[in-house]
């Protein structure tokens, strides 16, 4: 149905070559033209018929992942130290990014899960309720899932850390993604020096002094017979 002359145009012998090509190319197919009749006895159709909720559209898991913010989180070791980059990215396409430096000695499998509770953190400040992460460790991610038993100590410490931050959200899923699609996560943690974090005016930079599951030491405080 169209209101424009497609049927006379298309079957004119003198028609331009480029609409040649478009008349071979549907003469494939058995099209017919009409007239489409007035645009208002059909407007409340189309609406009705494009807006009608289906069965099939009730059931579509796809409204409950509204509102689902994605975080991508990577850690890397070297001699110079520890680095983790991370980037939480909202559902409207709004984007932070974080670079973080470590002032202490880090495993690989430390900086991947320092990463991850970092950006958890940050998601959980800013009110966050559905999010999605994203990390290329295997072993954080079977260790989040429940696959993966933590038999080292630090390792349970950090699932057990993990698991108070997940209380805070109504949604939250770790997935494992190649390297390759965790490349901007990577790149960031990946800036080693001050200075580039300093030129570097659209990325968010700190410096973390202590592991995050670091016991808070306490002192015993003997407290005087009499007032003093």
């Amino acid at each position: 149905l169209t209101d424009k002359p497609l049927k006379q145009v298309l079957a004119k012998p003198d028609t331009s070559r480029r609409l040649i090509k478009w008349s071979v190319k549907l003469g494939e197919y058995d099209a017919k033209f009409k007239a489409r009749p007035a645009i208002k006895s059909q407007v409340l159709a189309d609406f009705i018929g494009d807006n009608t909720p289906t069965e099939c559209m009730e059931e579509n898991p796809s409204k409950n992942e509204r509102g689902i913010w994605k975080l991508s989180v990577d850690g890397s070791f070297c001699i110079t130290g520890s680095e983790v980059g991370l980037v939480l990215t909202s559902p409207d396409g709004w984007t932070l990014e974080y670079a973080l430096r470590f002032g202490f000695k880090a495993t690989i499998n430390g900086a991947e899960w320092e990463a991850l509770i970092v950006g958890l953190t940050i998601a959980k400040h800013l009110e966050v309720q559905k999010i999605e992460a994203s990390s290329d460790s295997q072993l954080v991610v079977g260790l989040t899932s429940g696959e993966y038993k933590a038999r080292e100590d630090s390792m349970a410490k950090y699932l057990t850390h993990f698991l108070s931050l997940k209380s805070a959200f109504k949604v939250l899923r770790v997935l494992k993604v190649p390297r390759a699609e965790n490349a901007r996560a990577d790149q960031l943690s990946k800036l080693a020096t001050a200075e580039e974090l300093e030129k570097n005016q659209t990325v968010r930079a700190d410096y973390l002094y202590g592991p995050t599951i670091s016991e808070v030491d306490v002192m015993d405080i003997d407290l005087p017979q009499e007032p003093n």
